[in-house]
């Protein structure tokens, strides 16, 4: 399966609401209507695409329609209006010229940061790269567990502590290991935090001050996991994560499982953090690169 049908696969649910929803109220008609308007930004807001998208989305229909009447083709209008609203099509993990990149995963609760670690690991691995991952999940013994089964399933080192351990000392021993064995990523798996909680998020600090001081500019990467099915609520969250350890790219999981697709034209919008990569199944290799074309695309797709 191609990457664009992947993206359509996995948004269907924001597809068969948003582009056919668009398609019914332009149908067939010579002109924008206020009422037209209006019921287009219900339906663009309803899909979480954010304010300022809408409105710039908007104004390009309008634009449209006064350029070229009834051929105007919204959907092509608003695929390319997202499209641009990214600064690229791609943007690639990181990876130093010499020696270990080092990336971290931090979000909240129930991102599904764990499994997105594991899918990483084996994306990575797939392309040729050796790559540990680190269980610093220390205070759910289902996370170090559920990490290690991951790793025996994808033929990948998890270097782990005991359940209650320093997650810093974790990390600390995962880059030693990475180090010593010449591997070209390690990966961080952190500890589901509340961004309203100070005390965490400075324990959070704490294991990125230890990987920095065991290796300089470590982490390399560190990438915000946030769930599609909060919609424009994880904004929140990754304006608080990126106040206590500087974010680098976003991970957007379960985007096949929401209506909300559009969360990551608004969060990017406002944030202007990169979209590194997109959840989009349950099976390892279902975690895709971001591509905004044919993210937009898909989001607009009108296909069965």
């Amino acid at each position: 399966m191609g990457l664009f049908s992947k993206f359509r696969e996995g948004l269907r649910k924001s597809t068969s609401k948003l582009g056919h929803e668009i398609k019914r109220v332009v149908s067939g008609s010579s002109r924008l209507t206020a009422d037209s308007v209006e019921e287009l930004e219900y339906i663009l807001l309803s899909s979480d695409i954010g304010l300022a998208m809408t409105q710039q989305i908007l104004a390009a229909v309008r634009e449209a329609y006064e350029t070229q009447g009834s051929d105007a083709d919204v959907i092509g209008v608003a695929t390319e209006e997202v499209t641009k609203s990214f600064e690229s099509e791609e943007s690639p993990l990181a990876k130093q010229l010499e020696g270990l990149t080092v990336v971290s995963m931090v979000g909240v609760n129930g991102t599904g940061k764990t499994t997105t670690t594991a899918k990483l690991a084996h994306r990575l691995h797939s392309e040729g790269q050796t790559v540990l991952m680190a269980a610093c999940d220390t205070f759910r013994a289902a996370a170090i567990d559920q990490l290690k089964l991951w790793g025996e399933r994808l033929n990948a080192d998890v270097i782990a502590g005991e359940y209650g351990a320093d997650p810093a000392a974790v990390a600390h021993d995962g880059i030693s290991a990475a180090t010593a064995r010449n591997a070209d990523y390690l990966i961080v798996d952190t500890a589901g935090r509340l961004h309203t909680k100070s005390n965490l998020m400075k324990e959070l600090q704490k294991v990125h001050r230890v990987m920095d001081k065991q290796l300089e500019g470590a982490p390399h990467e560190c990438l915000l996991v946030i769930d599609a099915t909060t919609g424009m609520n994880a904004a929140v969250q990754a304006r608080e994560f990126n106040k206590h350890v500087p974010l680098t790219g976003l991970v957007v999981t379960k985007l096949d499982g929401t209506s909300k697709g559009g969360m990551v034209v608004g969060i990017h919008k406002e944030l202007k953090l990169p979209i590194k990569f997109v959840g989009l199944g349950e099976q390892p290799d279902d975690l895709q690169p971001f591509n905004a074309k044919q993210f937009a695309e898909a989001l607009f797709s009108t296909d069965e």
